[in-house]
């Protein structure tokens, strides 16, 4: 009954995919979101080990003979990986001054009870102590400026790298009505107050989502140091980039294919008892 895990592994895989899309779904409204994707990889014995178009053997033939699996039996499909798309959302005017959408691929700098994560949900808010922060209550970070040539040195030297403590960033803001611009300078009752940390990343499927539409990024050098391209626009936030329509065909299609695998599953099951009663008969 070795065959029986061939479909399991399919039924294993096709699990996950389902439970992806799920989540991609639920997540069709939640601002600054970017859906998920699984890679497959199939394992087929037959291209490692190849085999004749003619493959009969010469002698006096036995019901075994008839059996050429090559290696079938050893096939599986899995999981190879999943990635984030982060194709760019729509940006949706809400005229809440304090919300902020990103076009192109920067994202907000936030600080977490678990260090600094990176968001492009800018339903912002202001707290009991005049800091711009998240939803989840947690601060909005300002712009870090360090000389390009200053950094470069530091990197080249492999020496830790001495930055500003996260929590001397926050972003505080005063009284009077609050301007943000293009490039993300705060600007209150006319005066230039801050700058908003916007991050770009080199490789940008190297940052791992952490949940709540935060992601981490564990390599510095992995931070672009180079002129930004993307735009904060005040008084909108980025819709998620998940289509429901094709996402809920997609998740049909998925349960499909995992009942038929079931089906092949249920179908060796019955081959297998009906295999022991009629041993049993002998």
């Amino acid at each position: 009954m070795k065959d029986l895990w061939v479909p399991i592994s399919g039924a294993i895989a096709q699990q996950k995919n389902v439970e992806t899309i799920a989540n991609n779904v639920a997540n069709a409204n939640t601002p600054g979101f970017k859906k998920d994707q699984l890679a497959f990889k199939e394992h087929l014995q037959v291209l490692e080990k190849g085999y004749n178009d003619i493959d009969l053997p010469n002698k006096e033939w036995a019901p075994a003979d008839f059996y050429r699996s090559y290696g079938a039996e050893n096939a599986q499909v899995k999981v190879d990986g999943s990635y984030t798309n982060h194709q760019q959302g729509s940006l949706q005017p809400t005229n809440n001054p304090l919300d902020l959408g990103i076009h192109g691929k920067g994202f907000f700098e936030v600080l977490t009870p678990n260090g600094v994560r990176y968001t492009r949900k800018g339903t912002f808010s202001i707290n009991s102590k005049n800091q711009l922060v998240t939803s989840d209550g947690f601060p909005v970070l300002s712009k870090l400026d360090i000389p390009e040539s200053a950094l470069n040195r530091e990197l080249a030297s492999n020496k830790e790298i001495k930055l500003p403590q996260p929590e001397e960033r926050i972003v505080n803001l005063g009284k009077g009505n609050i301007s943000i611009n293009l490039e993300g300078e705060i600007y209150q009752s006319g005066n230039r107050t801050g700058k908003l940390s916007i991050v770009e990343f080199e490789d940008i499927h190297a940052i791992k989502k952490e949940g709540n539409s935060f992601y981490i990024n564990k390599d510095l050098r992995n931070i672009k140091n180079s002129e930004l391209k993307s735009a904060v626009h005040q008084g909108f936030v980025e819709g998620s980039n998940v289509n429901a329509v094709s996402e809920m065909s997609n998740l049909i299609k998925a349960h499909r294919h995992f009942e038929s695998i079931q089906k092949v599953i249920k179908a060796y099951d019955e081959v297998t008892g009906r295999g022991v009663n009629e041993i049993a008969k002998f």
